[in-house]
């Protein structure tokens, strides 16, 4: 349902006003959504319920055909780009927002059994804080063939919304579970048959010369500090060889190449 506002200081508009994610996830349960294609992955998956859509003039235009695939009951807030950008606090040069609420989460253990048995590709995050990786993450899980996506619970919410954007919306449509500890996410996989790569610069066995087993979950730890030693010895350690005297990569490219690795070498088989 399309409804026009002119007034930044309407108050249906006040969870655009506090866009800072733990105040939305106080007043509402919810998370904000910023951008077309993050906005249209959400209406895809269709795995966190729609409760808004704030939009500039300009890109309800442009999304037109997206919108009507909006259920009529949910309000759609069509406002002038200058007061979008007063509730928002800055220039939202893309003019899309939306506010989703938070649907039950599948637990870890939940996700695994749904694969048991099946050739099964996931990738684990222990310790990331950063938002932009964890998204850069996710946004390769999606592209590069990984089934689903664990965080342990001191990595950072993936539902916040820089790391939704840096992920173009990966995380809303790539089944994830984020809780409990490394060690427990790692038990957890142990029991239900899936064979554990912890990349890590500091391992003898290269990625290249290992096929990757029919249950993989590859483990990325921050930089810097990389993954916990007592995780790593109860994984088998896989290197990415490097040049350039370099003795590190991003985070998120490791985990990039080791899916990468991983995707075409079960594509030839």
């Amino acid at each position: 349902m399309i409804i026009r506002v002119e007034a930044p200081d309407d108050p249906r508009l006040a969870p655009y006003r506090a866009l800072k994610d733990n105040e939305i996830a106080r007043g509402f349960d919810g998370f904000i959504v910023e951008g077309s294609i993050a906005l249209e992955r959400l209406i895809a998956a269709g795995r966190f319920p729609l409760a808004s859509v704030f939009l500039s003039e300009r890109a309800a235009e442009r999304l037109e055909a997206l919108l009507a695939l909006v259920d009529l009951a949910i309000p759609v807030y069509v406002a002038p780009q200058d007061a979008m950008d007063d509730v928002a606090g800055y220039h939202l040069h893309r003019g899309v927002l939306a506010l989703a609420q938070r649907s039950t989460s599948l637990t870890a253990g939940e996700l695994l059994a749904a694969h048991t048995g099946a050739t099964l590709t996931a990738l684990v995050l222990v310790g990331l804080s950063n938002h932009d990786n964890v998204g850069a993450c996710f946004r390769n899980a999606a592209a590069l063939g990984a089934d689903l996506v664990l965080l342990d619970e001191t990595s950072c919410d993936p539902l916040y919304r820089k790391a939704i954007r840096v992920s173009s919306g990966a995380v809303l449509s790539l089944p994830f579970a984020h809780g409990g500890t490394g060690a427990e996410l790692l038990t957890l996989l142990e029991t239900s048959g899936v064979t554990c790569w912890a990349m890590t610069p500091a391992a003898s066995e290269t990625l290249a010369g290992l096929p990757p087993p029919l249950r993989l979950a590859i483990l990325l730890g921050p930089e810097g500090p990389g993954l916990p030693q007592d995780l790593m010895q109860r994984c088998q350690r896989v290197s990415i060889p490097m040049s350039g005297g370099m003795d590190s990569l991003n985070v998120a490219t490791a985990g990039a190449i080791a899916l990468a690795n991983v995707l075409a070498k079960r594509l030839v088989r």
